[in-house]
């Protein structure tokens, strides 16, 4: 893959600040850097977006609208709708696919598949409703995620491995993961599904994933204005000084080519069989 590592080759998208303007730095981060692969990625209409959530990413990584946008969760729904991201959205479980076979021209899952414990299920239901040759774009973490986590690396350093071992336990119980596979065990798994993979990369480098870590940390304070206010971010605008601090923080990242071989993510272009 090249990936252009300049973003101003996508004039008027900055997607750092795009997320960071609505999101915690730690959601908004990682997802500014997938938003960036979309960009020269072809989406035939109709598009399903498996566990779309609150459609802010579709909203900032696509230029159209996508078709169908899926997710089992009531709330995040209710507030996709005010993203204006999805032609039509539905409450739904992705292992039972409301949809008729061969129905849609492709799909994504952005970040989303790791949390889901039944996964033989959605993917061959995935494989159904698209249509032979459909692309089927997704990421997920992979198997180098937890042992870049910065404080369980810390605690290894100094003999502590027990409790490395329940940090990382703990990390990936708060991160709700259920997969955190090697490209080897994906590629198997979307081959007996159905699917064949035409390129993959690794992305998120240890650096940029402890960068992440300590913004689950970080982020409580939003945590609680969203409690209160139903908003991440009260004030979304660069002369907000924290808003201020945290993109001049991110921005040399964001800026470093992602793709990288020990990143802890991985990123699929994946194809219906014919």
């Amino acid at each position: 893959m090249t990936f252009e590592s300049d973003p101003a080759a996508a004039p008027g998208k900055d997607y750092l600040w795009l997320h960071l303007r609505a999101l915690p730095y730690f959601r908004s981060f990682m997802r500014s850097v997938e938003a960036r692969f979309y960009r020269d990625l072809a989406l035939p209409a109709p598009t399903l977006d498996i566990g779309c959530g609150d459609g802010h990413f579709a909203s900032v990584a696509f230029d159209r609208p996508i078709e169908v946008g899926i997710d089992p969760w009531a709330e995040p729904l209710r507030e996709a709708v005010h993203w204006q991201a999805y032609r039509s959205l539905v409450q739904g479980d992705a292992g039972k696919l409301p949809f008729p076979d061969r129905f849609f021209s492709s799909a994504v899952s952005n970040s989303v598949l790791e949390h889901i414990p039944q996964l033989e299920g959605v993917l061959a239901e995935t494989a159904r409703v698209l249509k032979p040759e459909a692309p089927f774009i997704f990421c997920v973490p992979n198997h180098q995620f937890l042992d870049s986590l910065s404080i369980g690396q810390g605690l290894d350093k100094i003999g502590l491995h027990g409790l490395a071992r329940q940090y990382r336990s703990f990390f990936n119980r708060i991160s709700r993961h259920y997969h955190s596979d090697s490209p080897e065990t994906w590629l198997e798994r979307l081959d007996r599904n159905g699917f064949a993979v035409e390129n993959h990369w690794n992305y998120y480098p240890p650096k940029a994933m402890q960068v992440s870590e300590w913004g689950h940390y970080l982020g409580l304070p939003a945590l609680i204005t969203r409690k209160i206010t139903g908003r991440w971010i009260l004030f979304p605008y660069r002369w907000n000084p924290f808003l201020r601090w945290i993109e001049h923080k991110l921005r040399p990242y964001y800026e470093q080519n992602p793709v990288t071989k020990d990143g802890v993510c991985t990123f699929y272009l994946a194809r219906r069989k014919g």
